[in-house]
């Protein structure tokens, strides 16, 4: 990705061209806001060549943002970001690992082959000398599970090495972390991100997972694809990360473990137990990888409307507009990758949402159309408004997020992610029997969806949140039933982040109007009562939102 150093300039430029939107009215309203048509038309817009992809710090993103601005000073909104503006700045570091060393004891490490590491500090080296590598198995503590895997071990200075996925993934009768976290339904605990930030609070210099495809959810290729590179937002604390970060192919790892007389094989099966203890390995670990790294300043936009009578309480609907802009030339030499279902669609859904609610009586509570960037490296653009909210999270009601719908027609259901999370499932139940339809829980839940989407950012802070994600399972479609859903979502996978992710005019977006609408509907019952969406007992982020519960009244 091309990184521009200063996107706050050319924001402030005047817009360079104007984009038709066509089938709609002069002033940007129709009767039906959340209509076929409209989502559509915004689609085509957004992911057309003059918005090249949609690459946060590059030109498509400055066209992309005075777009959305536009949109939304049409609808008569109010600015909805810090001190009045449209937008929330989202400083960026970005890093990418030249070739270097990597060792265990005297085997060196291939990058790509054995390892694949990158680092999120803006650091010029990455020099670790014979750090000592400790296994802690899934590398979990989970008071509310019973469950701590490292028993007090101190971790600096340490490289840990980490299990992908839940104590329970692979739990058989007899284990003692069988149904403690969820079964095959991943928990946040299952997550890379939190194997890596549990590295860092514990103080050590590099975190390794071991990579299955299995309990990862992809392969070896998906691991190493992005070649060493990485982002995060710029930190206040950049030691709040690891110095090192990766994974280790199972291949390796299982070399490196009999290296010390040990058997990874078994060592998985104890981790399943919550008498686990950490092991020390006997090779220590060294690098010394130069580091190339940049900064750049990208944008979330933020609109809203007022609540006339609890202002300070906020429904917030939200999608992510940025996409992976220009890359290597396809079969048919297309560079742009528009992102046209993701995350177009789900913008489009935000501006149907904004559009229809502008068009209705003010609700009581306030109203926020969040569009967020970087979430296509890693939800930074959410995870930057979640570490400097403009809303308090105490007060925020619940998050809303659209991101990637099918466009293939009706559906007599609707994919819900993260299934048994909080209350707000009940509501999408409720919601979708009026329209005739039902909820189906996500087909593969060991992937752990409900953790790869912005909505995750403020939950993790404790906000009640609901995702709507096509690529969650096959729907029952009116037409054709799951297998024509199946059909249509493996045809939508070939494309996933690729040049084809276009906008087609014979797209069927009646079901993504359906889905859409179905958040009209939460969202103003939400809006327009005292309800507070409540977290399951067994939900990691009961918790945390808990500990404001006197703020809520």
């Amino acid at each position: 990705m091309s990184i521009v150093r200063n996107v706050a300039a050319l924001l402030a430029t005047p817009m360079l061209f104007a984009v038709a939107t066509p089938g709609l009215a002069k002033d940007g309203q129709a009767q039906d806001a959340i209509s076929p048509e409209h989502l559509s038309a915004d689609v085509r817009t957004l992911a057309s060549d003059a918005f090249e992809g949609r690459a946060p710090g590059t030109a498509g993103e400055t066209r992309t943002i005075n777009w959305l601005i536009a949109q939304f000073k049409a609808m008569k909104l109010s600015p909805g970001g810090p001190d009045g503006s449209w937008t929330q700045a989202v400083p960026l570091v970005h890093t990418r690992l030249a070739q270097g060393s990597v060792r265990a004891g005297a085997t060196p490490l291939v990058q790509g082959r054995d390892v694949y590491l990158s680092t999120v500090r803006g650091v010029d080296r990455v020099a670790i000398a014979d750090a000592p590598m400790v296994f802690v198995g899934y590398g979990v503590t989970a008071p509310e599970r019973g469950w701590d895997d490292f028993k007090g071990l101190d971790l600096k200075g340490k490289v840990a090495v980490f299990l992908v996925n839940d104590p329970d993934f692979e739990a058989v009768a007899g284990d003692d972390a069988k149904g403690r976290f969820g079964d095959r339904r991943m928990t946040y605990y299952g997550r890379w991100a939190y194997k890596f930030e549990e590295a860092a609070r514990r103080g050590a210099v590099a975190a390794l997972i071991v990579h299955d495809t299995p309990g990862a959810g992809y392969g070896w290729a998906t691991v190493t694809a992005p070649a060493g590179e990485n982002y995060d937002i710029v930190r206040e604390d950049p030691t709040s990360r690891v110095l090192l970060q990766g994974w280790i192919e199972g291949a390796a790892a299982t070399r490196l473990f009999a290296a010390s007389g040990l058997n990874l094989a078994t060592l998985r099966k104890a981790a399943r137990h919550s008498d686990f203890r950490p092991v020390a390995l006997k090779q220590r670990f060294t690098t010394d990888l130069p580091v190339r790294h940049d900064t750049a300043e990208s944008r979330n936009v933020l609109a809203m409307l007022p609540g006339k009578t609890r202002p300070d309480e906020v429904v917030m609907f939200g999608a992510h507009w940025d996409a992976y802009g220009v890359g290597a030339p396809d079969a048919q030499g297309r560079t742009i990758r528009p992102g046209a279902n993701d995350d177009a669609l789900g913008v489009a859904g935000v501006l149907g949402l904004a559009r229809s609610f502008a068009a209705a009586p003010r609700t009581d509570r306030s109203l926020v159309f969040a569009l967020w960037s970087g979430e296509e490296r890693g939800l930074l653009g959410s995870e930057t408004y979640a570490v400097k909210p403009v809303y308090h999270a105490a007060k925020t009601v619940a998050n809303l997020t659209l991101d990637i719908l099918q466009t293939a027609g009706p559906a007599r259901d609707v994919l819900l992610v993260g299934a048994g999370q909080n209350s707000l499932e009940d509501m999408l139940g409720d919601a979708a029997k009026a329209q005739g339809r039902v909820v189906t829980p996500e087909a593969l839940p060991e992937r752990g969806l409900f953790y790869r989407a912005d909505h995750f950012s403020v939950a993790r802070r404790g906000v009640p949140t609901l995702l709507l994600m096509a690529i969650s399972g096959a729907s029952d479609l009116v037409t054709g039933g799951r297998p024509a859903g199946q059909a249509w979502l493996d045809g939508y996978m070939k494309c996933y982040h690729q040049t084809c992710d276009a906008w087609e005019s014979d797209w069927d977006l009646r079901g993504a109007a359906q889905d859409v609408g179905l958040f009209k509907t939460i969202g103003t019952k939400l809006a327009n009562s005292r309800l507070w969406p409540e977290w399951r007992d067994d939900s990691e982020f009961k918790s945390v939102r808990a500990e404001s519960a006197g703020e809520r009244k």
